[in-house]
C-alpha cells in the first residue's frame, strides 16, 4: 500500500467480493487488476502485507472477544501449504504459492472455468481470514475450518456450499484428519488438517493428464472427484484392518499372548474410529443427492450416487469388522478362562491325590508312646511298619486316580 493512501478502515462491513458488485460464488475480475493505484491492487498488497482487518479482527481488538471462536495456533505446527490448480478443456496449470493475493491475481489472470486451491496445514488463522474476504466465506464455515474434529455434514450457504468429510491418513492406521470443502461458482477450495499426505493423488492425476470427463466439467464435478477419493481411500484401509483381524483372530486360537487384549483393544479403537467417520458421511452424501443446489448440477448428482452406493459397502465392512472384533474379545475371554481352568483342574487333581498320604503321614506322625499303653499305635513296634504306612498310601493314592478316570474327570 502506497504511504499516499489511508488503511483499510477496519470497521467496513463489506468484503471487497461484496463491493465489486458481482453475483455470489464469483471471482471478481478486477481484483488485483490495473494500476499500483487500482483498488484491486492496493486490496491485495493490503492482503500481503497483513494490513487487511475484517469485522471479526477489528472487534477482537476492540472488545477483546470474537464472533469465530478459534484455537490458538500452535507455533511447532509446520507452515501452511497453498496449491492453486487451474484448469479447463483447453488445459491446465499448476503452482504453489505463498499468499492469498497471489492465488486470487492467478484466477483473475488466468480465466480458467475452474480454480482448485488445496491448503494444508490450515493452521494460520490470518490466512484463513484473507481467504473468507476474498472469496466471501460465511464465518460459520470458516470457524469449521480452523476447529478440528468436526463431523462431516453439509451447509449450504447463499454464495456457496461448504461440505466436511473426514479423510482416512495414509500413514497413521485407523486415523482420519478433517477436510473442509467449499464450493463455489468457478472455485473448489479444500482445507486439510496435516501435511503428511492425502489421498487426492488420483485426482490431481487426471487433472494433470486430462483423463476421463474432469477437465470438461465444473467445479461440481471436482468436489465429486474429491469425495469418491476419499471414499474410496477407506477400501485399503478396511481391507488392511480385515487381515490384520484375521490374523489376530488364528493366533487367538492357536495361542495365548500377554499383549492379545491391548492389540484387540487396539483394533476396536481403529474400527470405533471408521465408523465415526463413514456414519455422518453417509448423511452428508445423501444430502448432496437429494437436495438441489445452483452450484451443483444433477448430473452431478448422479455421480454422488455412486459414492453413496460405495459408502454403504464401507459401512457394511465396517460393522462387520467391529461384530468381528467383539467376537474376537469373547474368544479371547473364553480361552483364557478355559486355560485358567485347565490349569486349575490339574492342580486340583494334585491336591486331590496327595490328601490321604497327607492324611496317613499325620496320624502316623502324632508320636504316641506305644510303652505306656498298648493301644497307642502298635503298627509303630512292627517290623514292617514303615513299609506298611508307604504301601497304604500309594493304595489310597491309586484308589482315588481310578476313581477320577472311571467319572472322566481325567
Amino acid at each position: 500500500m502506497s504511504p499516499e493512501e489511508p488503511p483499510a478502515d477496519p470497521s467496513k462491513k463489506t468484503s471487497p467480493l461484496q463491493s465489486s458488485g458481482l453475483s455470489s460464488g464469483q471471482i471478481p475480475e478486477q481484483l488485483g487488476q490495473g494500476s499500483g493505484q487500482s483498488s484491486g491492487q492496493n486490496w491485495g498488497q493490503a492482503i500481503g502485507q497483513g494490513s487487511l482487518q475484517s469485522p471479526m479482527q477489528s472487534s477482537l481488538h476492540s472488545s477483546g472477544e470474537s464472533s469465530v471462536q478459534v484455537p490458538r495456533q500452535n507455533p511447532h505446527v509446520p507452515p501452511m501449504i497453498l496449491q492453486w490448480v487451474g484448469y479447463g478443456p483447453q488445459g491446465y496449470e499448476e503452482m504453489t504459492l505463498g499468499t492469498v493475493a497471489e492465488i486470487v491475481e492467478n484466477i483473475r489472470k488466468h480465466q480458467y472455468p475452474v480454480n482448485w486451491i488445496n491448503v494444508e496445514a490450515c493452521t494460520d488463522l490470518h490466512v484463513l481470514e484473507q481467504f473468507r474476504l476474498a472469496f466471501n466465506l460465511h464465518e460459520l464455515a470458516v470457524e469449521d475450518c480452523a476447529t478440528q474434529h468436526q463431523r462431516a455434514k453439509v451447509d449450504d450457504y447463499e454464495n456457496h456450499l461448504f461440505i466436511v468429510t473426514r479423510m482416512p491418513m495414509m500413514q497413521r492406521s485407523g486415523e482420519t484428519e478433517q477436510l473442509g470443502i467449499f464450493l463455489g461458482a468457478n472455485y473448489v477450495i479444500s482445507f486439510q488438517d496435516d501435511i503428511v499426505g492425502d489421498c487426492l493423488d488420483s485426482v490431481r492425476d487426471r487433472i494433470r493428464r486430462g483423463f476421463g470427463r474432469i477437465r470438461q466439467r465444473g467445479p461440481d464435478y471436482l468436489v465429486y472427484g474429491i469425495i469418491d477419493a476419499v471414499v474410496d481411500a477407506y477400501f485399503p484401509v478396511l481391507e488392511d484392518l480385515g487381515e490384520r483381524i484375521n490374523t489376530l483372530e488364528d493366533e487367538i486360537i492357536d495361542s495365548i499372548r500377554k499383549d492379545t487384549s491391548a492389540e484387540i483393544h487396539r483394533l476396536k479403537r481403529e474400527v470405533l474410529s471408521m465408523r465415526r467417520a463413514v456414519w455422518p458421511l453417509r448423511d452428508a452424501i445423501n444430502t448432496l443427492c437429494r437436495d438441489s443446489h445452483p452450484f451443483l448440477s444433477d448430473e452431478t448428482r448422479v455421480y454422488l450416487r455412486d459414492c453413496y452406493d460405495h459408502l454403504a459397502r464401507i459401512i457394511d465392512l465396517v460393522e462387520m469388522y467391529r461384530e468381528l472384533v467383539i467376537d474376537m474379545m469373547d474368544i479371547h475371554l473364553s480361552m483364557v478362562n478355559n486355560r485358567m481352568n485347565e490349569i486349575i483342574k490339574v492342580l486340583t487333581v494334585i491336591t486331590t491325590i496327595f490328601i490321604p498320604p497327607t492324611f496317613i503321614a499325620g496320624v502316623y506322625g502324632m508320636n504316641f508312646d506305644t510303652k505306656v499303653s498298648p493301644f497307642n499305635m502298635p503298627e509303630l513296634e512292627w517290623y514292617w511298619g514303615y513299609f506298611f504306612a508307604l504301601s497304604l498310601m500309594a493304595v489310597t493314592s491309586l484308589a482315588i486316580l481310578a476313581l477320577l478316570r472311571s467319572r472322566k474327570w481325567l
